[in-house]
């Protein structure tokens, strides 16, 4: 870029998807709705295979990281979002803007990351029955899930430590309503050659790399369905995989829309929805396509329900 009035900025501005003010209320209202309907569900999830032995396995392991993730995840833009919807401001602080695109990275990532071992996880439960107690120990599922978290911390720490090497002119305006990366970066008004090539190679390494993971273990897990004899037998091998797979198709789906409207047009309000997509509504619907069709989750649900029934309110001490 030509030189010019380059600063170090206290705040960006986040335009958001309208500057309609009649559409400021439903909008709060549904975003906020979103992100309620998100935690609990997910918090739901977690605390019915944190309370339930029956779950205390690898899979229902992951499932809770994932779940706990996805709270995680929304949490990092929804509340700031409805914040500044209802206070009429698109203001967001230097600081703040890096500290969400940070946990962007890191949240989208383990969403990656715990997808693709989640994926393993059903390959070797149907390829490999006899043996999956033994390589699906507790000690290598810790690992894998730290593992997840290692290399997320590690990427997003490498993208905003070159975003904090920016300069940016004054007046800077996001037409996105959280901090994306890639707006962020190309609103510098410094080089960026080097932030652009290192986000390209760290999408091809962390995005394509795990859905090669997962393409070739659902390579495997159809081989070895289709060499099951009985329909019952390959239906209910198939089902103890169906939720994960809708999660994962809604997933990569969203993140290609988003890719997709920001090659093809330049319409950033569509950018911004697209990524409202995989940002607040994958989360939101995750714990029902892992609830609806399970009949462990709903039991468990069940009995967590009739223990809070039971215990009814406490009476206040005399």
């Amino acid at each position: 870029m030509e030189p010019g009035n380059y600063t170090q900025l206290s705040e960006f501005l986040l335009l958001g998807f309208s500057k309609q003010p009649e559409l400021q209320p439903p909008m709060f209202g549904l975003f906020l709705s979103m992100y309620l309907v998100t935690v609990v569900g997910n918090l739901l999830i977690v605390l019915a295979i944190i309370s339930d032995p029956h779950l205390h396995t690898p899979m229902y392991f992951f499932l809770s990281n994932l779940s706990f993730v996805d709270i995680c995840f929304t949490s990092t833009t929804v509340p700031k979002m409805v914040v500044n919807i209802q206070s009429q401001s698109k203001v967001i602080s230097y600081a703040g803007c890096i500290a969400q695109m940070y946990f962007l990275l890191l949240f989208s990532g383990l969403d990656i990351f715990l997808l693709t071992v989640m994926a393993y996880d059903r390959y070797v439960a149907i390829c490999h029955p006899l043996h999956y107690t033994v390589i699906m120990n507790h000690q290598l599922c810790r690992l894998l899930v730290l593992a997840c978290w290692i290399v997320g911390v590690l990427n997003s720490f490498l993208h905003t430590s070159m975003a904090l090497r920016l300069s940016f002119c004054a007046d800077l305006e996001i037409p996105h309503f959280f901090c994306e990366l890639n707006q962020v970066v190309h609103h510098a008004c410094s080089d960026i050659f080097l932030n652009d090539l290192v986000i390209y190679i760290t999408a091809m390494a962390l995005a394509v790399g795990p859905l090669a993971g997962i393409l070739y273990s659902y390579s495997r897990i159809v081989s070895s369905i289709r060499a099951i004899s009985s329909a019952q037998g390959k239906y209910k091998a198939f089902s103890t995989c169906a939720s994960h797979l809708s999660v994962v198709s809604l997933f990569y789906c969203t993140l290609l829309g988003v890719y997709l409207s920001s090659a093809v047009t330049q319409n950033s309000h569509s950018t911004a929805t697209a990524s409202l997509m995989y940002t607040v509504v994958t989360p939101m619907l995750n714990p029902f396509i892992y609830s609806l069709r399970n009949k462990d989750i709903k039991n468990a649900l069940k009995r967590l329900f009739g223990r809070a029934m039971r215990r009814g309110p406490v009476d206040p001490p005399q």
